[in-house]
């Protein structure tokens, strides 16, 4: 692949990203087969790494962005909504791959005890989504204006093996964890009105345990963990555990958030190294020799799908994306990488992201410089083919926003692109204007080395479409 590791799907991750964002790097640091050939312990334990890779980096994640008393910012305690307001600009460092296209509404919150009903107000046709991840990373279900229209409704969240009666007007949507979390999106212009009016509809949002559903009802104070590391990137926690806390810690976790009937062949060889759905870790099945190599060998494993991936990633005209993101069976590598690069990925019937690094010059590949000008060019009628929206995002090469004279990060239909007189549109991208007759169409870049994201929601399944590449991505070109 000639995308980097970081960069495809972190626009997925949203809120995620900013936890999980991190430069670390695993090295092989000697011959694997000098240490486990012929273990079958030890393959057995990085599958099982593998496998529960999800949970354990959606449970990290969780803790971190709960560890607060009240709401503020991107954090908030469980079942409690965290509600971005405004789009970030250059100066923003919280999150990598931020977007301005838009704004996030979402909560966790743990339906073990009992459900919790979440509230959606009439989103008067505005296109949103809220997609709700189960501990496994997969979309279990995603109200929102593709499935479920935008009139005011009403879902109770269920752990598993609940059993109840719900009230008249409410939806139940079955979890098949005990973690839950809601990631809503809502569609925003970033005008001054637009925003007044996506905060006015994130307000009449409601999240309550069903046991106070149609009462006056105040969560109470988050309780704030000072154990809790709040500074060191989530993914980076992750990986840097050994083997015995992090089996450890997900044998914790399977007790209330339980594998799915399909994963029963792989839950029988976890049971060799001391992994029982239900009960806690026995050590004493795992090889002390093995505790820190296992997560060093998994990790690289996980990463390597970029460039082994049997078609699980694509690359054309320099774009990587995916589409088998949201929802991954018993593709426990995808479920492992996806978690590791773009947290919260939606379904691809919701979102694909495709991301450039480099520009293709025949066989060989430059990275984008702002010295350069560059052109991106859709064939009369040929646009991103979307139902809810697209845009191309400019970032600096560590997926930054960049600060431009006409403060514009991205750049989609609502500029009112012109188009050319054969009927194609020109996407400009350059550090200098183009002219006043052509700024509609220009997206600044910064003066170094910079990346493009090509975010389109709502992909249209016909043809053409991304999602069985009958529409393919033009490549960036040189201008001229």
């Amino acid at each position: 692949m000639k995308t980097s590791r970081r960069s495809i799907l972190l626009a997925g991750a949203g809120l995620a990203a900013a936890s999980l964002s991190s430069n670390s790097a695993f090295a092989l640091d000697g011959p694997i087969q000098d240490l486990v050939e012929g273990s079958e312990e030890f393959w057995i334990a990085v599958e099982a790494y593998t496998f529960g890779y999800p949970l354990v980096t959606m449970e990290m994640t969780r803790r971190v962005l709960t560890n607060v008393a009240a709401p503020e910012g991107t954090k908030a305690p469980m079942g409690q909504i965290i509600k971005l307001r405004r789009y970030p600009d250059a100066s923003f460092r919280d999150v990598t791959a931020p977007n301005a296209d838009t704004l996030y509404t979402t909560a966790f919150v743990d339906v073990s005890d009992e459900p919790w009903v979440l509230s959606i107000p009439d989103m008067n046709d505005r296109y949103a989504l809220f997609p709700l991840l189960d501990g496994w990373t997969n979309v279990f279900q995603v109200p929102g204006k593709r499935t479920t229209g935008t009139a005011a409704q009403v879902y109770a969240i269920t752990g598993p093996g609940w059993e109840g009666t719900l009230p008249e007007g409410v939806t139940q949507y079955k979890s098949p964890t005990s973690i839950v979390w809601f990631l809503g999106r809502i569609y925003c212009t970033g005008t001054p009105e637009d925003y007044q009016e996506v905060h006015e509809l994130q307000d009449k949002f409601k999240l309550v345990p069903l046991s106070a559903y149609g009462k006056e009802w105040a969560p109470p104070p988050g309780k704030v963990d000072p154990s809790v590391d709040m500074k060191t990137a989530v993914r980076e926690q992750v990986n840097r555990m050994d083997a015995l806390e992090y089996f450890t810690l997900l044998a914790d976790l399977l007790k209330k958030n339980p594998p799915a009937a399909a994963d029963a062949p792989v839950v029988e060889k976890l049971a060799q190294i001391g992994i029982v759905p239900g009960q806690d870790f026995d050590k004493s099945k795992l090889d002390a020799v093995f505790i820190k190599r296992i997560p060093e060998v998994a990790v690289a494993r996980i990463m390597l799908h970029f460039k082994f991936s049997d078609g699980d990633l694509n690359d054309i005209n320099g774009w990587a994306y995916t589409t088998k993101t949201g929802l991954y069976g018993t593709n426990y590598l995808q479920r492992a990488l996806i978690t590791a690069i773009g947290l919260g990925a939606n379904r691809p019937q919701d979102a694909v992201y495709p991301t450039s690094e480099k520009q293709k010059e025949g066989l060989f590949s430059r990275s984008y410089d702002g010295s350069q000008d560059y052109t991106m060019t859709f064939a009369k009628g040929q646009l991103p083919p979307v139902k809810g929206f697209w845009s191309l995002t400019m970032y600096n090469e560590k997926f930054f926003f960049v600060a431009n004279p006409i403060n514009r990060y991205s750049i989609s239909a609502r500029q009112d692109l012109k188009a050319e007189a054969d009927g194609s549109v020109v996407i400009r991208i350059q550090s200098k204007s183009p002219g006043p007759d052509k700024e509609a169409n220009w997206l600044p870049s910064p003066p170094g080395k910079f990346v493009l994201m090509l975010r389109l929601y709502w992909p249209d399944e016909n043809n053409p479409s991304i999602l069985d590449g009958s529409w393919v991505i033009p490549a960036v070109k040189k201008a001229g």
